[in-house]
C-alpha cells in the first residue's frame, strides 16, 4: 500500500495524494544556452519525462528561464544552490517549482524571502537534502548520516510551515543505498509531504542502473515515493527510460513495451541473444504498453509467449510465433525477427485505434 501523502501540483502535474508516480529528469545542457536546453527538454518529453529540472548557477542562466519555459510543454523546476537571489529571479521568470538545498543556503532570513515570493505565486518548493552537502559534523554528534539528513530537512520544513507555506516536496539523497533508504523511511514517518526519490551520483549506466534500481525499488515496494529521478552519468533520456522500467517492474506505471526474454542455456538452438537485442532496440520507439516475449526453447517458451501480447518460442533453426496466446505461424530462424515485428505492428495498430 502506498504511503498517504499530501498532494501538490508542479504546474499541471499532480504529485502525491495517490497520483501516479511522476518521472523526472534534469538537463545536462548549459542553461545559459536556451536553444540547446529547449531541444533537450523536448527530447525528454518524447521519452515520457513529466517534470524537468534545470541548473541555475548564475544570473545569466536565470535570465534564460523565461525563454526555456516558453519553449517546452512540461513543468520547469529551477535548481538553486548558494545564492537565494537566483531563486527570486527564477520565480519572477515563471518557473513551476524550485529545488533548494538547505545545506547550501543556511541563512533562514534568505530562505524566508524565497518562501514569501513562492507563496505569492503558488509555486512549490522541494527541500532537497544531499548527504554530500550536510553541515560539518560537530564533536560528539553520533547520529547516523540519515538521521542528520532528516534533522536538516525537518528544520527547513518547520521554517516553511512557520511562514504558513505547505507546498512542500522533500528529497533525501545519498550515493549509499542503505543511507538513502533509512533517510526516506524516517522522513516518510515524520511528515505528510510528497517525497521525490533518487540515489544521487549513482554513476554510469553499468552500475548506476543497478544502484538506482535497488534503492528506489526497495522504497517504492514499501509504498514510499511520489516522484523519481534516476541519476546517471549518461544522456538524460536514459534516466527517463530506466525510471519507467523500474516503475513497470513493480506494476506502478504503464509506459511502452515490456520485453520478456529467457537467460539462454544449452537447450537454445537459435541465436537468441542477437534476436532479443534486435527486438529490444526496435521496441524503443514504441510508446503503447504491450508485452513481447522472445524465448529460446520449449521448456518455458510456449507458456511465456502465450502470456505475452506477441511472442516467439524458438526450436531447432525455427520458431513458433504467437499473438494473444494463439499460434500464428511457424517460421525459419532467419525469418523470426521480421515475423515477430509484423505481429508487433499489428498489435500496436490495434492498441492505437
Amino acid at each position: 500500500m502506498r504511503r498517504s501523502s499530501r498532494q501538490i501540483h508542479i504546474g499541471p502535474v499532480a504529485v502525491g495524494g495517490g497520483a501516479p508516480i511522476v518521472v523526472q529528469s534534469m538537463t545536462s545542457t548549459d542553461t545559459r544556452d536556451a536553444a540547446a536546453t529547449v531541444a533537450q527538454v523536448r527530447e525528454l518529453e518524447e521519452w515520457g519525462c513529466e517534470i524537468v529540472r534545470v541548473a541555475v548557477p548564475d544570473r545569466e542562466a536565470a535570465d534564460q528561464l523565461r525563454a526555456i519555459k516558453a519553449g517546452i510543454n512540461i513543468p520547469l523546476v529551477a535548481d538553486i544552490h548558494f545564492d537565494y537571489h537566483l531563486a527570486l529571479q527564477a520565480l519572477a521568470a515563471g518557473v513551476d517549482g524550485l529545488r533548494l538545498n538547505p545545506g547550501n543556503i543556511r541563512d533562514p532570513e534568505k530562505v524566508k524571502q524565497v518562501v514569501v515570493a513562492a507563496k505569492e505565486r503558488g509555486v512549490p518548493i522541494r527541500i532537497g537534502v544531499n548527504a554530500g552537502s550536510l553541515p560539518e559534523r560537530q564533536a560528539g554528534d553520533e547520529r547516523s548520516t540519515a538521521e542528520r539528513m532528516v534533522a536538516l530537512a525537518l528544520e527547513q520544513v518547520r521554517l516553511l510551515e512557520s511562514l504558513d507555506f505547505d507546498l512542500i516536496k522533500l528529497s533525501l539523497k545519498a550515493f549509499d543505498v542503505p543511507t538513502t533508504v533509512e533517510a526516506y523511511r524516517r522522513m516518510a514517518a515524520a511528515v505528510p509531504y510528497p517525497l521525490h526519490l533518487g540515489i544521487t551520483e549513482a554513476g554510469t549506466p553499468r552500475t548506476g542502473i543497478i544502484r538506482s534500481s535497488v534503492g528506489l525499488g526497495i522504497l517504492l515496494h514499501e509504498g514510499i515515493g511520489d516522484t523519481i529521478r534516476v541519476s546517471l552519468t549518461a544522456p538524460p533520456r536514459e534516466e527517463v527510460r530506466v525510471a519507467y522500467e523500474i516503475l513497470k517492474s513493480l506494476d506502478l506505471r504503464e509506459h511502452g513495451p515490456i520485453l520478456i526474454s529467457c537467460p539462454t542455456c544449452g537447450r537454445v538452438e537459435i541465436d537468441l541473444m542477437g534476436l532479443a537485442e534486435r527486438v529490444d532496440d526496435a521496441l524503443q520507439g514504441i510508446r503503447v504498453p504491450l508485452k513481447v516475449a522472445v524465448m529460446g526453447c520449449v521448456v518455458n517458451g510456449p507458456g511465456e509467449a502465450r502470456e505475452a501480447d506477441v511472442g516467439i518460442a524458438g526450436g531447432k533453426g525455427r520458431g513458433i510465433v504467437f499473438r494473444h496466446g494463439q499460434v500464428v505461424r511457424t517460421v525459419a530462424e532467419d525469418e523470426l525477427y521480421e515475423a515477430l515485428m509484423d505481429e508487433i505492428r499489428t498489435v500496436v495498430n490495434e492498441l492505437e485505434r
